[in-house]
């Protein structure tokens, strides 16, 4: 056990919930070590001794989110046939939209040692938004395999156009910006209604 009765295989889960709130609370300001391990009621070093400092923490907290939706969408493609396409594409964009706060992805942004080692582990393989959008094109191609989406939909397009336009919409989700949700649920619409009109 660690200081303040942590588990120690529960750490870093704690110190990522407690970094969340109090950034939704406070904002990206009030951020520091010791806000985070007193959020979390863990002693003040359990931070450091888990992480390579603040930059690593952010950086691994924003990785965590995206390797959770990650293994989510990898489940999409089980539910082809299932519900209906349309419904299945929203239900995966928003589990995306609602895998990062839009505090800790502007903390990010603010961070430059914070986005480079997000940006080195995508790149070394740590899953992410090319992930997912692979996720995507495989449910839609069998979508289109079972005949629920014409013969001529150009899943990976489709794929593309969602998993980019999510990403858009995490990266300017400010204070008065128009609900996320709403413009997701318009964008899929747009994207499959042609293949699903046009199916045999």
């Amino acid at each position: 056990m660690s200081p303040r009765g942590v588990a120690i295989n529960d750490v870093r889960e704690r110190l990522f919930d407690a970094a969340e709130r109090v950034l939704a609370r406070e904002g990206p300001a009030a951020l520091s070590s010791r806000a985070i391990t007193a959020e979390a009621d863990c002693a003040k070093g359990l931070l450091h001794a888990h992480f390579d400092g603040l930059d690593a923490f952010v950086a691994e907290l924003v990785l965590d989110r995206f390797a959770r939706t990650a293994r989510q969408a990898a489940e999409l493609p089980a539910r082809a046939g299932h519900a209906d396409v349309a419904g299945n594409l929203v239900a995966i964009a928003l589990t995306l939209l609602d895998s990062l706060n839009p505090a800790v992805v502007a903390l990010a942004l603010t961070r430059p040692a914070a986005t480079l080692r997000i940006r080195q582990a995508l790149e070394a393989g740590a899953p992410g938004f090319t992930v997912i959008q692979d996720a995507v094109t495989s449910y839609l191609d069998e979508e289109r395999r079972l005949g629920r989406l014409a013969k001529e939909t150009d899943t990976a397009s489709v794929a593309l156009a969602l998993v980019g336009t999510v990403h858009h919409l995490l990266m300017t989700s400010w204070a008065g910006a128009p609900d996320p949700r709403e413009q997701t649920e318009r964008l899929v619409a747009q994207l499959v209604a042609p293949s699903l009109g046009e199916r045999s």
